[in-house]
């Protein structure tokens, strides 16, 4: 009996990892099929002429931008190695030039790609 219960024990525990690892493997698909749709779009979505119409210092932020989506002065400049006032002085530019936009949440103000820096 013994034997028995402890071969049902086992089995049950199995079936338990198992049952785990088939969420593990849905959720790494999951992932990577959204890892996959984002390098798609972001391949698919700069507006290259734009770009190369930039200025280098220019270019450098709204790639910067692009890549990280919707972001703060102070989280660009992190990417960049830039000051803070620079990057900002170089976002308010991009945003005077209409190929981005910002808005404010709360205290922070948010800069995001405007849809002219997007493949048309």
């Amino acid at each position: 009996m013994l034997d028995s219960e402890m071969f049902e024990e086992i089995v049950n525990n199995l079936k338990e990892i198992n049952a785990k690892l088939d969420r593990v493997i849905a959720k790494m698909e999951q992932r990577d099929d959204q890892i996959s749709k984002k390098t798609q779009i972001m391949a698919d979505s700069l507006d290259v002429m734009t770009l190369l119409s930039l200025p280098d210092h220019l270019r450098t932020t709204a790639t910067t931008l692009f890549e990280i989506g919707p972001a703060t002065a102070d989280e660009i400049a992190n990417m960049t190695n830039k000051e803070r006032a620079v990057e900002s002085n170089y976002l308010n530019q991009l945003v005077r030039m209409e190929h981005v936009t910002k808005y404010r949440e709360g205290r922070k103000v948010y800069f995001h790609i405007n849809e002219s820096l997007r493949k048309k």
